[in-house]
């Protein structure tokens, strides 16, 4: 797979996974719409994806460093209004998991002993303290597993998917499933053919053209949880 300057599938692949976020978050606005958590499985595989995207580009390591900056950055925004607007929140938002998840893939990637240390130091935080991240140990390895098949056959693509279900507490959503819940055995299902469908639309839409999502758009992640604040408040 050949990535552009300006890929706009890669694009698409962006908007889309902001959409699942944005569909999965409203289940939290007052309303009854459990069903919403099945299309929100696909966005954190799909952010993961739009990362291992960015590492396989030519140039990654002139940006990888600025990447991980904006990341650490808007953990420390998003944190606030992610915890207003998700009640009892167990979890730190998202943004913490991807940059360990960025430092794990990157040191695989890099053999610089400063590149692989802080893979290592990632991998040990994420182990002693995975009920602190969102999606925890196996959500920090994603973005790895998606990088190690980004080239490989569609069939590779397994290998995230399970990693996937790993990171969505696995074992509520089979006992879940057991008992006939229908949002759990699609929630599975969706988990497992996540990066599948990413990859798919990344090697066969390149004809598409979405409109590009730049620095900016580090700012949706906090500012939607405002947003949906704001709407709660006008439901209640």
């Amino acid at each position: 797979m050949h990535l552009s300057r300006r890929d706009g599938a890669l694009d698409l692949l962006k908007w889309l996974a902001l959409l699942s976020m944005l569909l999965d978050h409203l289940r939290y606005v007052g309303i009854s719409a459990d069903w919403l958590y099945v299309p929100g499985r696909l966005a954190f595989p799909w952010f993961c994806l739009v990362m291992a995207a960015n590492l396989a580009r030519d140039g990654a390591r002139k940006t990888e460093w600025r990447y991980l900056g904006w990341l650490l950055l808007f953990s420390l925004f998003s944190e606030i209004p992610y915890r207003l607007y998700i009640p009892d929140p167990d979890t730190l938002n998202v943004m913490p998991t991807l940059a360990l998840g960025l430092l794990v893939a990157r040191g695989w990637q890099d053999r610089v002993l400063v590149s692989r240390l802080l893979a290592v130091g990632a991998l040990l935080v994420a182990a002693l303290f995975p009920e602190r991240l969102m999606f925890g140990l196996f959500g920090v390895l994603l973005p790895l597993a998606t990088l190690l098949v980004f080239r490989k056959p569609w069939y590779f693509s397994l290998l995230p998917g399970l990693v996937c279900l790993a990171a969505n507490q696995w074992q509520v959503l089979f006992e879940s499933a057991q008992f006939g819940n229908r949002v759990a055995v699609l929630g599975i299902a969706t988990c497992l053919i996540a990066p599948l469908s990413g990859m798919f639309l990344l090697r066969h839409a390149t004809y598409l053209h979405a409109p590009p999502l730049r620095r900016w758009a580090y700012a949706l992640y906090p500012a939607h949880f405002l947003v949906l604040l704001a709407l709660r408040q006008l439901l209640v």
